[in-house]
């Protein structure tokens, strides 16, 4: 993948030279051209160069959407530096463990976060700067406003990092992605090929730029040359408000997000312009699918992604959503781009398995992460020969089309059968009166391991236990099937929604 000496920054430099005048990126009622874009991004790195910030250095982002966080990412990369941006939705120490873990130097952080982080200085040696972005005393726009714009740009190498990314630590403390401008300059070739994003795109970005559903999504709108919409928060009734007043084309969403835009009214109405929903970031249960499939016609793509990926490496496209033939598709995670290859691997010994059985997604492609910002023995784990492992098992039909089962760490092993509780739940959900379900393996002195279903029941008179395992038992192996069932108000999630079932085997194990 070929990268100019600008790097990422070139998206910007490139709408700057075609179309100064015409609108680049919008937030609320505010809009600026490619123009002001580029003086924005160009007055910031020069500010951040004043404060001392060079190559590999890490600045670091706390607030929910807003454009300076895209801003701070076109910076950084003429610096050579790396932005490390934060999960707003951490709790105060997990947002110190990641901004010490990256050492960020300056952090540029929304006014409605600035107590939090007032609160940790002292837990933050590394900090030398906050710059308080918004609020009464909006302190970002004048450290703009006072900057002289860069001159002496860094030049950028294809394996500079200049976007860190955390993930979601389902299974310990988050860890830093290193995306480099060959990993997203891939990613975002990609991207365009697969959903037809050009200079006539209006991109909104609705999911959190911590994420790479929010912040890959939104440079690859950026880099068709097309207009960006950011959205401060998921407000489903200003969403599709958003959608039908700018004219929105292209969207992306997580299932929860779809689920929500679906209970509103008007929303046939509203996404009728649309050309494309992209979702993913969690499986959509079959019954969510079949109800957006029948209210919408806006086309679907199920994208299968990860942080350490840049974003989608594989896309379920919209004729195999619609094909009444081919339904059974709809558990598909497509296939994969097409300068992306995928094995489907034994995870114990590295040899592949044959079609059709389950093992480890490992990945290859100019997309991957350089590896994890200094955790070298995570790296080494996750690579093998040029080969990134996923983590996520599942397997791969005749046809090529992927199919995730479920995370390798969450395997279930009882009396010598291997179970995927993704398997399970998929069934489950399926009841009526299960409104959420996470299947387990508990310890057994026979069999090693037992599957455990902890349920959120649709009403709290629905928990019936027996009836839950019958129901199972007619539809799956009965190794398969849940022995027990745990009833709970609610499944603890990470804070990008992400099931712990780490605590749920410690608290029921």
């Amino acid at each position: 993948m070929t990268v100019t000496t600008n790097g990422i920054f070139e998206i910007v430099e490139r709408g700057f030279t075609l179309e100064p005048d015409r609108v680049a990126l919008t937030y609320g009622d505010r809009g600026w051209t490619w123009s002001q874009l580029r003086d924005r991004i160009l007055r910031l790195a020069g500010a951040l160069r004043a404060e001392g910030i060079g190559p590999e250095d890490r600045i670091g982002f706390l607030d929910k959407n807003h454009p300076a966080c895209l801003e701070t990412t076109f910076a950084a990369s003429l610096l050579g530096a790396a932005h490390a941006v934060t999960n707003f939705r951490l709790a105060p120490a997990e947002l110190a463990y990641v901004i010490n873990d990256s050492g960020a130097t300056l952090l540029i952080v929304g006014a409605g976060f600035a107590d939090t982080v007032n609160n940790l200085r002292a837990d933050l040696p590394a900090v030398k700067r906050v710059v308080v972005l918004g609020g009464d005393a909006d302190e970002y726009e004048a450290f703009i406003a006072n900057a002289t714009p860069l001159k002496d740009r860094h030049e950028a190498s294809p394996d500079d990092c200049f976007l860190q990314l955390y993930t979601s630590g389902t299974t310990g403390f988050p860890k830093g992605a290193m995306l480099t401008q060959r990993s997203m300059a891939a990613h975002n070739k990609g991207l365009l090929s697969a959903y037809g994003f050009d200079a006539d795109t209006v991109n909104l970005v609705a999911m959190p730029l911590f994420h790479v559903g929010g912040t890959s999504w939104a440079l690859g709108g950026m880099a068709a040359g097309g207009h960006t919409i950011v959205v401060r928060e998921v407000v489903p009734a200003e969403i599709l408000k958003t959608i039908a007043e700018q004219g929105v084309t292209h969207a992306f969403f997580v299932p929860a997000v779809i689920q929500m835009l679906l209970d509103q009214e008007g929303v046939v109405e509203a996404t009728a312009g649309l050309k494309v929903i992209g979702y993913g970031g969690s499986p959509m249960p079959a019954p969510l699918m079949a109800r957006t499939l029948a209210t919408i016609e806006t086309p679907m793509y199920s994208v299968y992604g990860m942080t350490e990926m840049s974003g989608v490496f594989c896309v379920l496209g919209p004729d195999d959503h619609r094909n009444p033939d081919r339904q059974h598709l709809h558990a598909s995670a497509g296939r994969p781009l097409s300068d992306t290859i995928v094995r489907v691997v034994d995870p114990n010994t590295g040899v592949d398995v044959p079609v059709g059985t389950v093992g480890e997604f490992w990945v290859k492609s100019e997309q991957a992460m350089a590896g994890y910002w200094n955790k070298p023995d995570a790296t080494a784990e996750a690579f093998v020969d040029g080969w990134l492992r996923t983590g996520d098992a599942g397997r791969v039909d005749d046809e090529g089309y992927l199919y995730l089962e479920d995370r390798v760490k969450d395997m279930v092993i009882t009396g010598g059968e291997n179970v995927y509780p993704a398997e399970v739940e998929r069934v489950l959900v399926e009841h009526p009166d299960v409104a959420e379900v996470a299947v387990i393996g508990l310890p057994h002195e026979k069999w090693g391991e037992t599957v455990h279903a902890v349920v959120v029941p649709s009403h709290p008179d629905h928990a019936d236990a027996e009836a839950l395992i019958k129901y199972t038992r007619e539809r799956l192996a009965h190794y398969k099937c849940p022995t027990g069932v745990t009833f709970v108000d609610a499944l603890p999630r990470n804070p990008t929604g992400k099931v712990l079932k780490r605590e749920l085997r410690s608290t029921l194990g």
